[in-house]
């Protein structure tokens, strides 16, 4: 007996179970009842089969095809339309047709053979477009194709991480060769950092230097209602990725897809088990799926998950430094057919202390707007106008800037760019929120300390105190003063001498 695509039947009956059920007993148990029941399921991942059913059930998976198998129907298409289809253009088809079923290809080999009048080197943008309609109805996977300026030229800054893109890349362009020298396959990293400074922007990056697609996992979409669904769409939506492979897998902003993992968060159980899975897979795939994840609050997550293992690096996006700014308003003016030589940018990066590189671009947007409505070339006034005009993200998300930059220097993570201690940027006064917190802590501190002074000298109420004890007390006061100026200024100022005697009584 032969049952295809019945899972919905099967979640929505249940005497369609019980039904089942009582012929693998008797096929079991009886053996005058000799038959077997073939399930046929079109899913992606291992079908989700009801409790009453698995002890009577064995799964067999049928994997996507490999490249080598898609080569040979490649050939045998070619063939059977009398294609005269080159070793190396067909070598680059099946790369590109990875991910797909046999059916799937052929279709796809149709439409182009049909609309183009060939399949060669010109038939895989098609194939590609194809490739990722399907992809995409999947509900599990989208591919993401980066436009144009979306690669590591156009990236202001980051030097850091760059140069170790750079690296891994040499890696899996000579893969076989590193694995010969005794060097692991590259598995991932992860960004974190600060929103609109260019975590996304080195995910497409990395797809474009690496030469390999991009394939974006977004976890929200794996969420389904029956009991098992959202686990077995995981499992389908990584053997996807691992059957397009080689691929860099992109998932943006992962602490919402896998939302209060930390030990103090109560996440759904489901979440939980997903996570679960998704770290076992992360340690244990062999496919050469480079993982780049991204994030801006990883305190929700548990220490495992950012042990070295999981990712090859960890890396920290901070706000652009000056010189990064001036990188920055410079691909910005250069991507909207401006001279960037004609103006002073360094002395412009320098006014924007505090903005992220989408301020940046928000900022060359708004001056070019107001060139063209104006009528006149671009200038620096025009520019320094567009900046007053723009808000920065430090003013807008102050204190999650803080917290994003404390939990980072936090976990020691590699910073991306330029290395600007963060302790630096307080005494700069950069941070304006942290110092004001840090001053009152101390002060607080002091304040207790010399109202114990005072209380341990009730005593001498009424009259002076000795030189040794107005010591202590005047010491103390200095100290709450010097603070107050160091933290306004960053720089120490005279203090006024205190008065030899101080009265108990005297309140001011």
């Amino acid at each position: 007996m032969v049952l295809k695509d019945i899972e919905s039947q099967l979640e929505q009956s249940p005497s369609a179970i019980a039904l089942l059920q009582r012929m693998a007993r008797l096929i079991l148990n009886n053996a005058d009842y000799n038959a077997t029941i073939f399930i046929f399921s079109s899913h992606l991942g291992t079908p989700s089969i009801p409790k009453e059913l698995e002890i009577y059930t064995r799964i067999f998976d049928i994997p996507l095809p490999d490249k080598t198998q898609i080569l040979a129907t490649l050939k045998k298409f070619a063939k059977a339309n009398q294609i005269l289809l080159e070793e190396q253009v067909a070598k680059e088809l099946a790369l590109d047709c990875k991910g797909l079923r046999e059916v799937q290809i052929e279709q796809i080999l149709r439409l182009a053979y049909y609309e183009r009048g060939g399949i060669n080197a010109q038939s895989r943008d098609f194939v590609i477009q194809e490739k990722e309609q399907r992809i995409k109805k999947t509900n599990l996977l989208e591919m993401v194709r980066p436009k144009e300026g979306e690669d590591l030229a156009h990236m202001g800054g980051l030097e850091k991480l760059k140069h170790w893109l750079q690296a891994q890349a040499h890696i899996i362009a000579n893969l076989d060769l590193a694995s010969q020298k005794g060097v692991d396959m590259p598995k991932g990293v992860l960004v974190v950092g600060v929103p609109g400074c260019g975590k996304s922007l080195s995910a497409k990056a990395c797809a474009g230097l690496f030469k390999l697609p991009l394939v974006r996992l977004d976890v929200g979409r794996l969420f389904g209602k029956f009991i098992g669904q959202s686990e077995e769409n995981m499992r389908a939506a990584l053997q996807l990725a691992e059957a397009i492979s080689p691929c860099v897998l992109w998932i943006d902003e992962i602490e919402k897809a896998f939302s209060g993992m930390g030990a103090n968060e109560g996440a759904h159980e489901v979440s939980r088990r997903l996570f679960g899975h998704f770290l076992t897979w992360m340690e244990e795939k062999t496919s050469m799926v480079f993982i780049v994840a991204t994030a801006n609050d990883i305190t929700r997550f548990p220490p495992e998950f950012l042990r070295k293992g999981r990712f090859d690096e960890l890396f920290f996006v901070d706000l652009p430094g000056a010189k990064e700014r001036e990188q920055i308003l410079k691909i910005h003016l250069q991507k909207r057919q401006q001279n960037p030589e004609s103006l002073d940018l360094a002395s412009l990066a320098k006014e924007c202390e505090g903005f992220s590189g989408a301020d940046l671009e928000n900022l060359v947007k708004l001056a070019v707007q107001e060139s063209f409505i104006e009528k006149q070339s671009l200038s620096h006034d025009l520019l320094r106008k567009a900046l007053h005009a723009t808000t920065p993200i430090t003013k807008t998300m102050h204190a999650k800037i803080h917290a994003i930059r404390v939990q980072a220097q936090k976990l020691h993570l590699k910073n991306a760019g330029e290395a600007v201690a963060y302790e630096e940027a307080i005494r700069e006064g950069r941070d304006c929120h942290y110092s004001s917190q840090l001053r009152e802590k101390i002060r607080l501190n002091v304040r207790n300390k010399l109202v114990g002074a005072l209380v341990r000298l009730d005593k001498h109420a009424g009259s002076e105190y000795d030189a040794g004890e107005l010591s202590d007390i005047s010491t103390m006061l200095n100290l709450v003063q010097s603070i107050d100026s160091f933290y306004i200024t960053g720089k120490e100022k005279p203090i006024c001498t205190p008065p030899k005697t101080l009265n108990y009584d005297n309140k001011d």
